[in-house]
């Protein structure tokens, strides 16, 4: 699998993401969706403390639709009540039953599986997830080498979690590489490595501005806990994909169509022509 790397973004597209992020932001329904999950998200819940078991749920998400939140809810429940090491000592059959309502068991446990295999290989190479100074980019390619069915998106999302929300990971998922990329006119490679190259542009946007994004938090009156000293990466990506789920995948009729050289982005003049 093709590893990217990372490279300094130009003025010009740091300037278009915080732009990109200030219009979403101020939107009142963006702002309403990422104050509720921001503190405490609804996919990668607080309650999970074991990083073994949030690698695993993390997973687990892959294509369950908004409508299913309740359902993973529930599952993801019933599997940290077993335990991470309870769960992967269990049969196919018993897995089958607590992932069986998300369907795709067999991918679900396949997950797991090489999961279990690749937190082996980490423990015998003395390699810590949750160390301070671990290098997020090298987690994430192992992941996504290692873990069946794990892509980069899923990769991501995983050692998220696991080291917690504010640990300067943007998840990026296909809507934002094909629906989001476009309005920053971020030019991307064809694949699973557009993920990461993704997610590279927008983390080291948010590096470069890192005061800018902050002082917007405040300006915008969000109601959200932000660690001292930490970059609001987890924010942005909360806005940019709740921005992406409103407005982008039914592309809304305030969207102006002249993305990106329009930098309203929406209720611009352009929309009422």
């Amino acid at each position: 699998m093709k590893r990217p790397f990372r490279t300094k973004p130009s003025r010009s597209d740091v300037a278009r993401i915080h732009r990109l992020v200030e219009c979403a932001a101020s939107l009142p329904d963006v702002k309403a969706e990422v104050e509720a999950n921001h503190d405490e998200n609804r996919w990668w819940p607080t309650a999970v403390t074991d990083p073994r078991m949030r690698m695993t749920v993390a997973g687990w998400s892959t294509r369950v639709s908004y409508r299913m939140i309740d359902t993973y809810a529930r599952v993801v429940a019933d599997a940290d009540a077993l335990g991470f090491d309870r769960l992967a000592a269990s049969t196919d059959s018993e897995l089958t039953r607590v992932v069986q309502p998300l369907g795709l068991g067999r991918t679900r446990i396949s997950y797991l599986r090489s999961l279990t295999e690749l937190l082996r290989s980490w423990g015998k190479a003395s390699v810590d997830p949750l160390a301070t100074d671990a290098d997020c980019d090298s987690l994430v390619h192992g992941f996504a080498h290692e873990v069946r069915g794990a892509s980069f998106k899923v990769a991501q999302c995983a050692v998220l979690y696991a080291r917690g929300y504010h640990c300067g990971i943007i998840p990026v998922d296909s809507g934002m590489v094909t629906k989001l990329a476009p309005a920053l006119g971020a030019a991307l490679d064809s694949g699973a490595v557009a993920h990461e190259q993704f997610r590279f542009l927008l983390e080291e946007g948010v590096h470069a501005r890192s005061v800018d994004f902050r002082q917007l938090v405040d300006a915008l009156d969000y109601r959200v806990s932000i660690p001292v000293g930490v970059e609001p990466t987890w924010w942005v990506h909360l806005v940019l994909i709740y921005f992406k789920r409103l407005y982008l995948n039914a592309p809304s009729p305030r969207l102006c169509t002249r993305r990106p050289l329009c930098t309203w982005v929406v209720d611009c003049a352009h929309v009422h022509r």
